[in-house]
């Protein structure tokens, strides 16, 4: 099976050089990105831009088109030449995405006024062919599941380099103990390593969904004017196995114009990818606090007004970019509901916010990748936190001690009301209470106070996390 064509690959030099199979070999990755724009670099990545913008999508489209008349051809439904003169005309350099996109108003899509320009570029003997038995929705639907086979290629790419840094980050940092926090709040030691684990297996598991919806779910739809090809005749069927062979696409079972499950499954696991990104640059953010300070950017962004900031400013946009997902999810699944073969407005709310979401998980992917693979860690001034507060973060494994003796319910209260009341440490105060001593002596109390040995399963979890994602990496 050939693999679908991408802006970011080598491209024939010349309109002309796009003959037959080939025309699916490469697309340009020009104009329609937002990479130049003012605001575009800050959301997007350029390679992802570069599969997602006008040129990409209006080859995509073109790529159906050669595509459908090769297979029909292959087929004996339409001659081989005029297949050919098809496949010529299919480079997106050649038309304009702007004009055609001012002329697709009155149709409600840019497929129809695309068509018409083949068609009149065409030799009159192949002009009956073009676009053969297929409907507008076939071209655009193809189109973005080729859009987004091709975006993923380098988002899956990221994903998978920024889980690599993780994984780096946790071997290194196995036994660094640091200070866990819940509701912001410092709880019990951890390591980092453990946290690097825990942004590990999410990476991993949102980059195994993405690439599964890649190879089996993003699928060629032709279906024809109302889903049964039947300006075909009974042999239309096996066209569709042969486009998908001939695009590199999952071939359905049967047209699927408004079951838009495929759409939906994509745009929920970019949702999860970016609610995973948006989560590892959130730790970041917050651990770079200058009062926490247990981890920087290797180059921090500056201030317009006060030299001395470093601030961090990649997790920072990567929290804005996966900020905006789950409403682009939402439009999505919003528009899943549609009306019986073909949708009165639901199929057209999917294609720029399709194009959105690609983009923004593309940035945030790109990001966080070189945000951990630069991310410098002060594992002296993470104990130096954990030690603020004198102990306290050791008061639930004194309580446990205290259990067998008290019962958990009055071992709780007793360590919760020292914790309240000790005007010093934790262990100056277990030592100095007289029912404490009843049970634990110094040494006891000591050793219950040290953070590195109330790790629990940490250095398991973190081992599990690697194993794993070796084997995810295993050919």
């Amino acid at each position: 099976m050939r693999p679908p064509s991408s802006p970011s690959d080598e491209a024939p030099s010349s309109p002309a050089a796009l003959s037959g199979p080939a025309a699916l070999s490469g697309s340009p990755a020009g104009g329609g990105t937002l990479s130049g724009s003012l605001f575009g670099p800050l959301s997007g990545d350029p390679r992802v831009d570069a599969e997602t913008g006008d040129q990409a999508w209006l080859q995509a489209i073109l790529d159906f088109e050669s595509g459908l008349a090769t297979a029909q051809a292959a087929a004996g439904l339409i001659p081989a030449e005029a297949a050919a003169a098809i496949a010529d005309l299919c480079a997106a350099e050649e038309f304009d995405a702007a004009d055609l996109g001012q002329r697709a108003v009155m149709a409600g899509n840019p497929v129809l006024p695309l068509v018409r320009d083949l068609g009149v570029r065409l030799p009159a003997a192949a002009r009956p062919y073009v676009h053969h038995g297929a409907t507008s929705q076939d071209a655009l639907d193809t189109a973005a599941s080729l859009v987004a086979y091709r975006a993923l290629g380098p988002i899956l790419d990221d994903l998978h380099g920024a889980a690599d840094a993780c994984a780096d980050l946790a071997d290194t940092h196995r036994n660094t103990v640091m200070a866990a926090r819940t509701l912001l709040q410092q709880a019990l030691p951890t390591t980092f390593g453990l946290k690097c684990a825990g942004w590990l297996t999410a990476l991993d598991h949102a980059g195994g969904a993405l690439a599964r919806i890649r190879t089996e779910r993003l699928a060629v739809q032709y279906g024809g004017a109302a889903g049964t090809l039947a300006a075909l005749g009974p042999g239309g069927a096996q066209v569709t196995a042969r486009l998908a062979a001939e695009l590199g696409l999952a071939a359905p079972a049967l047209p699927w114009h408004t079951d838009r499950s495929r759409i939906g499954e994509l745009a929920g696991a970019l949702g999860v990818a970016a609610g995973v990104l948006g989560k590892v640059a959130r730790d970041v953010v917050l651990l770079a606090q200058t009062e926490v300070g247990e981890v920087a950017e290797a180059t921090g962004g500056g201030s317009s007004a006060m030299p001395h900031k470093r601030n961090p400013v990649r997790a920072v946009l990567v929290v804005a970019g996966t900020g905006r997902v789950p409403g682009l999810v939402a439009t999505v699944l919003s528009s899943a509901s549609q009306e019986h073969e073909r949708a009165a407005g639901g199929w057209h709310a999917e294609w720029e916010t399709l194009t959105a979401l690609l983009r923004l998980v593309g940035g945030a992917a790109a990001r966080t990748r070189e945000l951990l693979g630069g991310l410098r860690v002060d594992p002296e001034r993470m104990r130096r936190n954990l030690d603020l507060t004198g102990g306290l973060l050791l008061t639930e494994r004194v309580a446990v001690l205290l259990a067998p003796a008290l019962g958990r319910a009055a071992a709780h209260d007793l360590l919760a009301r020292i914790g309240r009341e000790a005007p010093g440490t934790l262990r100056d105060a277990l030592l100095a209470d007289p029912e404490i001593r009843t049970h634990l002596d110094r040494a006891t109390i000591d050793e219950a106070l040290d953070p590195a040995g109330y790790l629990g399963s940490a250095p398991e979890f973190v081992d599990r996390a690697l194993a794993a994602h070796r084997e995810r990496k295993a050919p």
